[in-house]
């Protein structure tokens, strides 16, 4: 518990940096291309908090700007959730669990740089010990919303991704994504 206190600290002061950062807060210039690389800090829950207490991913967004208040946006990357160790007083651990999430979903801006997101997409499970019945991979449901605050050249945004159907159950994510951006 004292590593996710740590992480949780480490992710709010993160934020609050990049948020207090005196810049000129940027919306989304209408039809422009914004290329962002995020680091993503991941606390599974429901069943995927079984067999681990944190994630860590890294993903690429392209936005497209509609019009000054909106944009639309595609993202992809790689989720890793540690293995957590198994309580049977050995020091036996469960696997990592790996997804491959593929989002389409857009950013609503309302004002000063703040943003309401919503994506939706799928996520292709990629461990071999976390198979199905019949010995296949899960690809998962995601619907994604989120809060967010975006300068000309960082965006730090926190959401909830629910990862929906399959054999392997459904479960979910909290996430916050700091990424440096720039246009194309």
């Amino acid at each position: 518990m004292k590593t996710m206190t740590k992480f949780i600290a480490s992710a709010f002061t993160a934020a609050a940096i990049f948020i207090g950062t005196n810049v000129k807060a940027q919306t989304t210039p209408a039809n422009a291309l914004r290329f962002g690389v995020g680091v993503e800090g991941l606390l599974p829950t429901g069943g995927l908090h079984d067999i681990s207490n944190v994630g860590l991913g890294g993903t690429a967004r392209l936005q497209y700007g509609v019009n000054s208040n909106v944009a639309l946006t595609l993202t992809s990357g790689y989720y890793n959730y540690f293995g957590k160790k198994i309580v049977d007083g050995s020091d036996a651990k469960f696997p990592s669990f790996g997804l491959v999430p593929v989002k389409a979903g857009a950013k609503a801006f309302l004002g000063d740089g703040f943003y309401f997101a919503g994506e939706v997409g799928a996520g292709f499970e990629t461990k071999d010990d976390y198979r199905n019945v019949d010995g296949s991979k899960s690809t998962k449901l995601i619907l994604s919303p989120g809060l967010g605050y975006a300068t000309k050249s960082w965006d730090v945004g926190v959401r909830y991704e629910n990862f929906s159907g399959g054999d392997s159950g459904s479960y979910g994510s909290v996430g916050l994504r700091i990424a440096y951006g720039f246009g194309l």
